[in-house]
């Protein structure tokens, strides 16, 4: 549970989209919603959705982390996603443009940061 306050943290540094209030609680509570619900909601909703999973060759598995998200935002207040307004970087010539996303794309793309800092702290720890 505490790696789940430390993913959430710095994502929210990554991505503006994230915010919660700035209280411990809530991110205690967050973490273990999110625990509660991976364990419990996301292996039911594996199951019932596994011919899609198949057919998407496990594509659709990210979309499930993309809705256990949203129960989060929707069940714990103090966090909540936001539409995110990207202004575009230019490194070393390589260009990536301003770009605007909607709740729904902010949701992907922070549950994206989220398996990519859970997959790096469980690299670390291991």
């Amino acid at each position: 549970m505490l790696k789940s306050n430390y993913e959430k943290i710095l994502t929210s540094m990554v991505v503006s989209g994230l915010s919660f209030s700035n209280s411990l609680k809530v991110l205690v509570l967050s973490a273990a919603f999110l625990t509660l619900a991976n364990f419990i909601v996301k292996p039911i909703i594996k199951i019932v959705t596994l011919p899609i999973n198949l057919i998407t060759l496990g594509v659709f598995s990210w979309l499930i982390d993309v809705f256990i998200l949203y129960l989060v935002t929707i069940f714990i207040a103090g966090f909540s996603i936001s539409a995110f307004n990207f202004g575009g970087a230019n490194v070393s010539g390589f260009i990536i443009p301003a770009i605007y996303l909607s709740k729904f794309w902010t949701t992907v793309a922070i549950s994206f940061f989220i398996s990519l800092i859970v997959n790096l702290l469980n690299s670390i720890c291991d």
